[in-house]
């Protein structure tokens, strides 16, 4: 195989049956050692966290399809920490997209004069735009459209399926106690369709999620899951 991009938490893989091949690594967001879904850098190293991604991954994209949700996503194996997935394009360099269900992390530094840490927020959606250099601002509708990086109604697809999507997984960490305070998802154009689709990964690393007030580790969420 390929290997036809290094991130951060994944290096991807072309295949020869033209699919793709996500390798998780166990580099984790943050800084100064410490954990941070909201952070563009990799902050710390921890042993098992690939696997532990991928099976919560792969959990909540079989979860999807069984609800009817397009994705990406093939098949995993976690002895070897890949996940296969469908060959989509994403949209401009990169997009993600964040449902807030709790006011929490960067959105209280940016309007904690207005809102206190924790109150529920009613499924806000904001798309930022991958951009290591600036630190992925957020980005407006308007802004995507002027700039050509969506397509016209793209806006509303990815909203419409952001808020589905998250809802169900939303829906599925309470039956397991948990509460999720907000989610980074990310969509792409399906090679094959065009349809926009969920792409890249759903592990606890993309997500805040709280047990009563205490926060999660990433880590720990697959042993509430399974």
């Amino acid at each position: 195989m390929e290997r036809i991009y290094q991130g951060k938490t994944k290096d991807v893989y072309a295949k020869e049956d033209g699919n793709i091949r996500l390798f998780f690594k166990d580099d984790m967001t943050g800084k100064d050692g410490v954990f941070d879904p909201g952070e563009n850098q990799v902050g710390l190293t921890v042993d098992g966290s690939g696997r532990s991604g991928l099976a919560v991954s792969q959990y909540f994209f079989e979860h999807l399809e069984a609800n009817g949700i397009a994705t990406h996503y093939l098949a995993a194996d976690l002895d070897e920490k890949t996940m296969d997935v469908k060959k989509a394009t994403v949209f401009g360099q990169g997009l993600e997209v964040i449902c807030r269900f709790r006011a929490f992390g960067s959105f209280i530094r940016r309007y904690g004069a207005y809102i206190e840490s924790g109150e529920p927020l009613a499924s806000y959606v904001e798309v930022t735009i991958k951009d290591d250099d600036r630190q992925d601002p957020v980005i407006s509708e308007d802004a995507l459209n002027l700039l050509g990086i969506l397509k016209e109604d793209e806006y509303h697809i990815i909203k419409e399926k952001t808020i589905q999507i998250s809802t169900l997984i939303k829906e599925e960490l309470a039956a397991k106690g948990l509460d999720l305070y907000d989610i980074k998802l990310e969509f792409g154009r399906s090679a094959e369709t065009g349809e926009v689709i969920l792409i890249d990964e759903l592990s606890g690393g993309n997500m805040r999620v709280f047990n009563g007030d205490q926060s999660v580790y990433p880590l720990d969420l697959e042993t509430y899951l399974f």
